[in-house]
């Protein structure tokens, strides 16, 4: 019995390095079509539920008027506390006043990417995910800036 015991936690610690660096992989970089594909394909965010304050269509400000969406992969979702962690993707679908898809801008934590932003990735894509802009953009990270605190989400209160 204690052979068996020790065959099961060997084979366990041989293979949970493997697991977490597959899981680890399954994440794109700071690369914003590999992005893309990732929360369109890999794991498409329409899948995604949303935090549990800001739940379906609300009122939106600045340039994600009039309206928006936002959606939050699981790692957004069990962070307890700022900051987020990493691997949270937020994703915000800008809806015109008719309910049509205006673009969809992406919040994506990455670690050591940008310490000073909080580590954020940001992109905006259009409908058909065409790149507008991506990196570390001063407008988002300037208007987000406003919740620091709140580690730059401003959809969701922690």
């Amino acid at each position: 019995m204690k052979r068996l015991v020790f065959l099961v936690v060997m084979v366990g610690l041989c293979l949970t390095p493997g697991l977490l660096a597959g899981a680890a992989g399954d994440m794109p970089g700071p690369d914003a079509q590999a992005l893309w594909v990732y929360i369109t394909q890999t794991d498409p965010y329409k899948n995604w539920r949303a935090w549990p304050d800001y739940q379906g269509v609300q009122p939106a400000r600045g340039p994600h008027k009039p309206l928006n969406r936002v959606f939050v992969n699981g790692r957004g979702l069990s962070s307890q506390k700022p900051p987020a962690n990493f691997g949270t993707i937020e994703v915000k679908e800008t809806l015109t006043q008719e309910m049509q898809l205006r673009n969809i801008t992406v919040q994506y934590k990455i670690e050591g990417y940008n310490p000073d932003g909080g580590d954020w990735f940001w992109a905006m894509y259009d409908p058909d995910g065409a790149v507008k802009m991506a990196g570390k953009l001063d407008g988002c990270i300037g208007c987000h800036a406003t919740a620091k605190g709140n580690d730059y989400i401003l959809a969701h209160k922690f």
